[in-house]
């Protein structure tokens, strides 16, 4: 059982000891709840094992479903993985920081274990500052929704502490997800390992807006069926 603290984010000083509070638990291997611009998630060092397993433990899930690693700048990218296509980097410029998650080649000399992600890395940078703030303090964090497997993605802090709260050391409260509970929707997924990318999911970002910027470029996304 952990002892959670909970954090607000309204004033400078507020945020100032959420964000301390949450990049400590991270360096001791703990889990934390952040907001992000689309749901809350839950986040664990994307370079520590035992916490990645601890966050798919809170969550219910097992090592087939790796979570994604959220990055405070674009320029991450580069040093999570490898062979990004030129339509992929498009897609980024025109669509990071938001709610975009592109799944790379990564790294092959990257020593961490997200789970069984067959050599690729699902990479997201959120447009919202205090989960940017966190990021630049903590380096890449492995992020899933904070909710258990099942349940609907908590889109303000009082349900991230409702299902997650007895695995969690830190949860950093800023309010109601932007898009609201009724609106909230995930990232949209993107794979772009292969020369044609693929649409994984469908989220918070069309089809359509993603093939607007990649049709002038010659290049579409399919979706999957």
């Amino acid at each position: 059982m952990t002892s959670m603290e909970r954090h607000g984010t309204s004033t400078p000083d507020e945020r100032e000891q959420a964000l301390d509070a949450a990049s400590l638990a991270v360096q001791r291997g703990g889990l934390v709840v952040l907001p992000t611009d689309t749901v809350y998630g839950i986040g664990a060092d994307a370079f520590d094992p035992a916490a990645v397993r601890a966050l798919l433990k809170a969550k219910g899930r097992g090592r087939d479903m790796p979570p994604p690693v959220l990055v405070s700048a674009a320029t991450t990218l580069d040093a999570l993985a490898v062979r990004v296509p030129g339509y992929a980097r498009a897609l980024v410029e025109a669509f990071w920081p938001g709610p975009l998650t592109i799944v790379c080649h990564q790294q092959t000399s990257l020593q961490w274990d997200l789970g069984d992600t067959r050599g690729t890395v699902a990479v997201r940078m959120p447009d919202h500052e205090v989960a940017r703030e966190l990021l630049e303090r903590t380096g890449p964090l492995a992020v899933s929704s904070a909710n258990l497997t099942g349940r609907p993605a908590a889109t303000d802090a009082d349900a991230a502490q409702e299902m997650l709260g007895e695995h969690v050391d830190v949860i950093v409260d800023a309010g109601p997800s932007p898009q609201g509970a009724d609106g909230a929707q995930p990232s949209t997924i993107v794979d772009v390992t292969g020369a044609q990318g693929r649409v994984l999911r469908v989220g918070a970002l069309s089809l359509d807006q993603l093939n607007a910027v990649l049709e002038p470029l010659g290049a579409t996304l399919t979706a999957e069926d």
